[in-house]
């Protein structure tokens, strides 16, 4: 069974800390061999320039390239998203039909998932409320789910300030978050309806074969008895 990894350890290692150390390979470079002139602008400032590319763009392309990547898994496995979530950290498939819930990692590109609704165990809103009457208000609204014992959370709304809950911000973040929840809960039960109808049409198949066995078993005693 495939088991879920939220955060690719390496990958965000290198991610962080890998442009720090080109950049300081650079600077020890420029100090020992090229202390001024044009080598040294570039190997100082080459390196600070693209180290601040890379934590601006480079994680939300990579991120790109996996949702490409498992898109391309859905005709493989006949997945058929019925909704889709793009969160900031993950982004999430939902098959409602089939039970089945794809999953892409911001911090873990390297792997895609595609499981069964099943092993989902719960999944609930979080609104973030703090304070209580007037001072009520949120800066995060979220829809959370665990598999496999990893808890799984979504951000559907975030800010940097905290709003109150009857904010349309929070009202629209928290309306997202149950939909999420809903269409989660409806793939689970669609995965227990789809056993509870195989299992009726093996009962089924399995009385019909008891039935024919007991008639062929009734004729040949019927046979035997006219000898």
């Amino acid at each position: 069974m495939e088991k879920i990894r939220k955060i690719n350890v390496l990958y965000l290692l290198g991610y962080i800390f890998g442009p720090m150390v080109i950049t300081a390979i650079c600077f020890a470079l420029s100090a020992a061999f090229f202390p001024k002139g044009n080598m040294a602008v570039i190997l100082i400032m080459g390196p600070s320039f693209l180290s601040v590319g890379w934590w601006c763009f480079a994680g939300t392309y990579i991120f790109k390239q996996t949702r490409k990547k498992i898109t391309a898994r859905f005709a493989e496995e006949n997945f058929k998203s019925d909704q889709t979530f793009f969160g900031r950290g993950c982004t999430v498939y939902v098959d409602e039909k089939q039970g089945k819930i794809g999953l892409v990692f911001f911090w873990n590109p390297k792997e895609t998932y595609i499981i069964p609704a099943s092993r989902v165990e719960r999944a609930w809103v979080d609104d973030g409320k703090s304070g209580a009457g007037f001072l009520a208000g949120s800066s995060r609204v979220s829809f959370l789910f665990i598999v496999d014992g990893v808890k799984v959370r979504v951000d559907t709304f975030t800010s940097n300030q905290r709003w109150r809950m009857d904010s349309d911000y929070i009202l629209t973040g928290i309306s997202k978050a149950d939909m999420m929840v809903e269409v989660i809960n409806t793939a689970k039960g669609a995965l227990s309806k789809e056993k509870t109808k195989e299992e009726k049409e093996d009962n089924k198949k399995s009385k019909e074969d008891k039935s024919s066995t007991t008639k062929k078993d009734s004729k040949t005693k019927g046979k035997k008895a006219s000898k």
